[in-house]
């Protein structure tokens, strides 16, 4: 028998949106950068990953991102962000199962290691902002990033829920442990078919897939 769930937190980038990598490849073509760069700029580079780490939890301007990677890269780092996200979309099997699940009660909240909000805020540019969700938790706001046991807490806390109430989807397996400590039920998102179907299963096992 399915426990009750009452809460569902969901990851942003590359969950409730289409792959970051794909995003990533799709910048590179529109910049004129070799394949690759781009992603070695975040995760390499060391004051790539410096700024990032420090835009995560509010240390480091969006602006300041801007300029280092920008810097980096060798391409001009105004609203450099804005063009780094252009071509991130909405998935809509992941968005539409958060819907119907909101629907039925269950509190839904989105938890993001956050790209910034100043002076571009890209959840709301993808449509993904504080009305569409009972609770946000963005690392920038918190002053720490997954995978710290503590932001998972923010976000329980947020939706003033147990842990054992509420299921966590991330496409990073990383992040899924700290949460399965504190009773969250995880998923790992690979595809989103594959995540729909886990979710309904968890969240609505009555309904039958959309």
């Amino acid at each position: 028998m399915n426990p009750t769930y009452r809460g569902l937190i969901l990851d942003f980038g590359g969950v409730l949106t289409t792959p970051m990598k794909l995003n990533g490849q799709a910048f590179e073509r529109s910049e004129g950068l070799t394949p690759g760069t781009y992603f070695r700029a975040l995760v390499e580079h060391p004051e790539g990953v410096q700024v990032y780490s420090a835009l995560e939890v509010g240390e480091a301007s969006q602006d300041e991102w801007n300029r280092v990677i920008g810097g980096i890269l060798g391409i001009d780092p105004t609203d450099l962000m804005r063009r780094a996200l252009a071509n991130l979309r909405p998935e809509p099997q992941i968005v539409t199962a958060a819907e119907r699940a909101r629907a039925t009660g269950i509190k839904v909240a989105m938890l993001s290691n956050s790209f910034g909000i100043e002076p571009y805020n890209p959840y709301e540019d993808k449509g993904m902002w504080r009305d569409s969700f009972d609770a946000v938790i963005l690392s920038e706001l918190e002053g720490v990033r997954k995978p710290s046991p503590l932001i998972y807490r923010r976000a329980l806390e947020a939706l003033e829920l147990e842990g054992s109430e509420c299921v966590f989807v991330d496409d990073h397996a990383e992040n899924l442990l700290p949460a399965e400590t504190l009773g969250i039920r995880t998923i790992h998102h690979t595809t989103s078919p594959a995540t729909t179907a886990a979710l309904l299963d968890s969240l609505l096992p009555d309904r039958a897939p959309a």
